[in-house]
């Protein structure tokens, strides 16, 4: 089956599909006549099960041992527990902090961010994990960037338009010139928000940081 139907079977979209190829988690089949790829019911169970535990959080590299044989699912469930139960030690910790700042700190202006940031560095010494910075930065400056250059690609279609409908101010415009000036330029612009609005919501559900992370 092509690409597009295992995209809808599998709830999974084109390009994870091809991420979790490229990462060698699978590897399906190439047609000799056109080298397109062929996938088969095996590849659709292999997807589910790869959306399973990326559901649950477990990384790539331990789907990849699992696929290898060189862990055991018991091994892989006990590891992904043990680091789900951290991982909520660590929210247990970061709720105590807050409630702790809440009760000590009656003034944003007053708060001495040093003292805690100190707290903060001995619970990380002992193996505790707060927010990742560099995750949310990434995001932050990624939709930023792509905001920047879908407002640029904008800028570029309406400039020329506009100084060419201001020429023809005291003339008549022919209709195919309207629509040049007008239509093909609104049909870029639309292009280009849709594809804007789509790149944000990849951003925001971390699939940059998260192919970089694997």
């Amino acid at each position: 089956m092509k690409i597009n139907q295992v995209e809808e079977l599998v709830g999974i979209t084109k390009k994870n599909i091809r991420f979790y190829e490229e990462q060698g988690l699978l590897n399906p089949d190439r047609n000799p006549e056109n080298g397109y790829r062929e996938y088969s019911l095996d590849d659709v169970k292999c997807l589910l099960k790869i959306k399973l535990l990326r559901k649950i959080d477990v990384p790539i590299e331990e789907i990849r041992k699992l696929e290898r044989g060189n862990v055991s699912f018991e091994e892989c469930m006990q590891t992904q527990r043990d680091r789900l139960e951290s991982e909520k030690s660590n929210v247990e910790l970061m709720i105590g902090l807050c409630s702790k700042l809440e009760s000590e700190v009656k003034d944003y202006d007053l708060i001495d961010a040093q003292v805690y940031l100190d707290e903060l560095h001995k619970l990380e010494k002992g193996g505790a994990v707060f927010m990742d910075l560099t995750k949310n930065d990434v995001k932050n400056r990624s939709t930023a960037g792509a905001i920047v250059a879908a407002l640029c690609s904008i800028a570029l279609i309406v400039f020329p338009a506009v100084a060419a409908l201001v020429a023809f101010v005291h003339d008549p415009i022919p209709n195919p010139v309207l629509i040049v000036l007008i239509v093909i330029p609104s049909i870029f612009i639309i292009l280009i928000v849709t594809v804007l609005l789509q790149r944000i919501k990849e951003i925001r559900k971390g699939e940059a940081y998260e192919a970089r992370k694997y």
